[in-house]
C-alpha cells in the first residue's frame, strides 16, 4: 500500500507541469516579466545609447537573450516576435551589407511568429516585418519589397488601427513613396495613439520620431 501511494505521488509530480498544477502556475508571471524586460531594454538601447558601436554590441546581447526566451517558449508567438524586432533593430544599427544576415534572421523569426499567432501583440510581427521589407534593399542585394511592406503594415493596422507603431511605420512608407498628405494623416493618428502601460520610454522615443517626420511631411505636402 505504501509503495502504491509513493508511485501515485510520483506520477502526480511528473504530470503536474503538463496539467498546470504546482510550480508550473508561476510560468505566466515569469513569461510576462521576461517579455517586459526585453521590451524595456530594447527601448533603452534604441533611444538612450548614442555610441554606435555600443548600441550594436548591446543589441547583440539582447538578441541572445531574446533567442533564449524564444527557445524556452517554442509554442508562443510573442518571444519570436520580439526576437525578430531586436534583430531587425540591430541590423539597422549595424548598417551596410553586413547587416543583411541579421535582417534575414529577423525575417525568419517574424514569419515563425506569424505562423503561430498572427494576432499576437496586436499584430506587432506584421508591423515589424512590413518595416523590414521597407528598409532592406531589394533584389539582387536583399529581399526588400515595398509591396510586401504595405501588405504587412495594412494587416497590422487592421488589427490595431490606433496603434502608435503601425501608424508611424505605414506613414514612413507613404512618405518615402512621395505620398506626403497621406503620410500626415497616419502620423497624426500615431501622435494621438493611446499610451502603452509599462512602455513609457518606447512611447516617448517614438513620439519624437513622429514629430520629426510630421514636420517634414507637412513641409512636403505644402
Amino acid at each position: 500500500m505504501i509503495r502504491q501511494s509513493r508511485r501515485t505521488l510520483l506520477a502526480a509530480l511528473l504530470l503536474a507541469p503538463l496539467l498546470g498544477w504546482g510550480p508550473a502556475r508561476a510560468a505566466p508571471a515569469d513569461f510576462d516579466a521576461e517579455l517586459r524586460a526585453i521590451q524595456t531594454e530594447w527601448a533603452r538601447i534604441n533611444y538612450q545609447v548614442k555610441d554606435a558601436d555600443r548600441k550594436v554590441a548591446d543589441f547583440e546581447k539582447l538578441a541572445a537573450r531574446a533567442a533564449a526566451f524564444s527557445a524556452s517558449h517554442p509554442q508562443r508567438a510573442e518571444p519570436l516576435a520580439w526576437e525578430g524586432i531586436v534583430l531587425s533593430t540591430a541590423a539597422g544599427a549595424k548598417g551596410g551589407l553586413g547587416a543583411l544576415s541579421l535582417a534575414k534572421q529577423s525575417r525568419d523569426r517574424l514569419e515563425a511568429s506569424l505562423k503561430i499567432d498572427p494576432t499576437a501583440l496586436q499584430g506587432s510581427a506584421h508591423t515589424s516585418l512590413g518595416t523590414l521589407y521597407h528598409k532592406v534593399p531589394g533584389f539582387p542585394v536583399g529581399f526588400g519589397s515595398d509591396k510586401k511592406a504595405a501588405e504587412h503594415l495594412l494587416k497590422a493596422l487592421k488589427m490595431n488601427p490606433d496603434g502608435i507603431d503601425a501608424n508611424y511605420f505605414y506613414a514612413e512608407l507613404l512618405f518615402d513613396d512621395g505620398q506626403y498628405a497621406e503620410a500626415v494623416k497616419y502620423l497624426e493618428k500615431a501622435r494621438r495613439a493611446p499610451p502603452r502601460p509599462g512602455r513609457e520610454s518606447a512611447d516617448a522615443g517614438r513620439q519624437q520620431e513622429i514629430s520629426a517626420l510630421l514636420t517634414r511631411a507637412r513641409a512636403k505636402a505644402g
